[in-house]
């Protein structure tokens, strides 16, 4: 029997990393964060000196990109060419550049397609290459651009998360300046509103598809988010046995 998938989309802020890496953990599932990939991609181009806006360099540096990931959702690892980019990748620099590889068409099939080869492996669906798999099997929480509708439309749970403008700014200010004024709120916009706008132009992550629950995580605390998608997780697992 294959493991459960369960995919997660919504924009910047909402809650989908903190979420998934914690429902994961819970049951034992795990852990791919797509947007992770892009920014890995990010920092590999700028490191081969290649310029962001040479889209045909940009995907043929990609499609070669000696990227290991790890799926334990306690201790995601991303690693290119053997080096740990865990931490640099979530730089301002890599923050400030990530939109014009992710929006990239031809980077975003081939990064789809690494990314539905972990979630297979994780599944149990097919052997795994170019990751370290830690669910053997039991499945995978997925979350990031178009998992609910591109890259894994027929996963066992697809979920929307979605907040106000104002509470995504103000999660993602706590979480990169320790505080929330207007000094950090507008330190914090181009890392959530322009780069949402930017991420809009090739991928819908705003609006459900059919089949998708839509999760709006505005006035929950995260404990309360994080309760609230479990539940949605562990109903789908106890209906598929």
């Amino acid at each position: 029997m294959s493991g459960i998938v369960v995919a997660i989309d919504g924009p910047s802020g909402s809650g989908k990393s903190t979420i998934s890496r914690r429902v994961a953990a819970a049951e034992g599932l795990g852990y791919l964060d797509t947007g992770a990939m892009y920014r890995a991609a990010t920092w590999w181009c700028i490191r081969q000196g290649v310029e962001l806006t040479d889209t045909e360099a940009v995907a043929e540096l990609v499609r070669e990109m000696p990227l290991e990931i790890g799926t334990d959702p306690a201790g995601p690892v991303f690693a290119v060419g053997g080096e740990d980019v865990g931490v640099v990748i979530r730089s301002t620099e890599i923050s400030s550049l990530v939109s014009a590889v992710a929006t990239n068409l031809q980077v975003r099939p081939e990064l789809q397609r690494r990314q539905r080869e972990v979630i297979a492996a994780e599944s149990g669906r097919a052997p795994g290459s170019g990751h370290r798999c830690h669910s053997d099997g039991r499945g995978i929480v997925a979350e990031g651009r178009d998992l609910t509708t591109v890259v894994a439309p027929d996963a066992d749970v697809r979920i929307l998360l979605l907040a106000s403008e104002e509470a995504r700014l103000a999660r993602r200010a706590q979480e990169l300046h320790g505080s929330v004024d207007q000094e950090t709120l507008a330190a914090t916009r181009d890392q959530v509103v322009r780069r949402d706008a930017d991420d809009s132009t090739v991928s819908n992550f705003t609006t459900a598809a059919d089949g998708v629950v839509t999760v709006d995580t505005s006035a929950l605390s995260l404990e309360e988010a994080v309760a609230t998608v479990h539940r949605i997780v562990t109903t789908a697992r106890r209906q598929a046995r």
